[in-house]
């Protein structure tokens, strides 16, 4: 049995149609099931990309079967996703899960359902994850492996697992100690503390940062593989909590992925190759600074 997609869409009709040809042309695609989770407008702006993306949903794609769920009023990315998420998966008992900014490789749903089968029955996997960051020297790492962080960037998962997400960031976090901070931050090289505080002050309304906090808190891991299943093409300022930037762009994978770990651990290589990403990615000072600009000029004046 395979498991169903989910996709949420809002008021991105150019990136949802590519997400939506891409996806269409997995392997696995005319066999699976895709549900589609369209959120209302939130203001009057929003109605007319809002309804264009409705009817690109409505087109002829070519899945086993579409199941279309329109809200009748804003929902929100989080709300959404944690709603949408939680009542599928507990009807198929697993699911992959994607947003309207994601272009899939051709091989995607096929690594998703053959690393759900593989690792079924093994409570410490909580993940799968789709995407892999554009690390130095790939091809040092083995085709897959586990690390500790959950991606948001397309994944999969089981309803084990799914039980386990806490949408209280206040229990989830309340008896944290530096070297819990430490570990979370991966050594202080990514800012997901910083997106933790956010949270807790109203600045940022994330389902994510609350997943990943739920899998740290039971111990588990997320697969990952060496060459990305999935691209973000909505890193261009057009997303709830996307911003410019291109220093996550990859390449997709061109064939289907053999090889799974045995060993449930977290890959010591994969650990310091991503960290070192972490701490790199922003670049040197000049480098951050005409990003800075950059992205200010393309908020003030319009993106082509």
């Amino acid at each position: 049995m395979l498991a169903p997609i989910v996709l949420f869409v809002y008021n991105r009709p150019k990136h949802t149609r590519k997400t939506l040809v891409a996806l269409e042309k997995n392997l696995l695609a005319s066999q699976s099931l895709l549900y589609i989770i369209a959120d209302a407008p939130k203001n009057a702006d929003a109605v007319e990309a809002v309804n264009q993306v409705r009817s690109i949903i409505r087109e002829p794609w070519h899945f086993k079967h579409i199941t279309i769920i329109e809200r009748s009023r804003n929902w929100g990315l989080a709300e959404n996703v944690i709603d949408g998420v939680t009542k599928i998966i507990n009807e198929h008992g697993q699911a992959i899960v994607l947003e309207d900014d994601l272009e899939t490789s051709p091989y995607a749903l096929t690594y998703f359902n053959d690393a759900l089968t593989r690792y079924a029955a093994e409570e410490r996997v909580m993940e799968i994850s789709g995407y892999m960051y554009p690390v130095q020297y790939p091809k040092r790492l083995p085709k897959t492996f586990f690390f500790r962080v959950a991606n948001s960037w397309g994944w999969a998962t089981w309803k084990r697992a799914w039980d386990k997400f806490n949408p209280d960031i206040d229990q989830l976090t309340k008896d944290f100690s530096r070297s819990d901070i430490k570990r979370f931050s991966i050594d202080g090289s990514e800012n997901f503390w910083k997106q933790v505080k956010a949270y807790q002050a109203g600045k940022i309304n994330s389902w994510a940062i609350r997943w990943y906090l739920s899998i740290f808190r039971a111990g588990g891991l997320a697969l990952y593989p060496r060459e990305s299943m999935v691209q973000n093409i909505g890193t261009d300022g057009s997303g709830t909590h996307s911003d410019l930037d291109n220093v996550y762009q990859v390449e997709l994978a061109q064939s289907k992925i053999k090889y799974f770990p045995a060993e449930i651990e977290e890959n010591k290589k994969a650990y310091e190759a991503i960290k070192q990403f972490y701490a790199t990615r922003k670049g040197s000072l000049p480098e951050r600074l005409l990003r800075y600009v950059y992205k200010h000029w393309q908020k003030r004046f319009g993106k082509s």
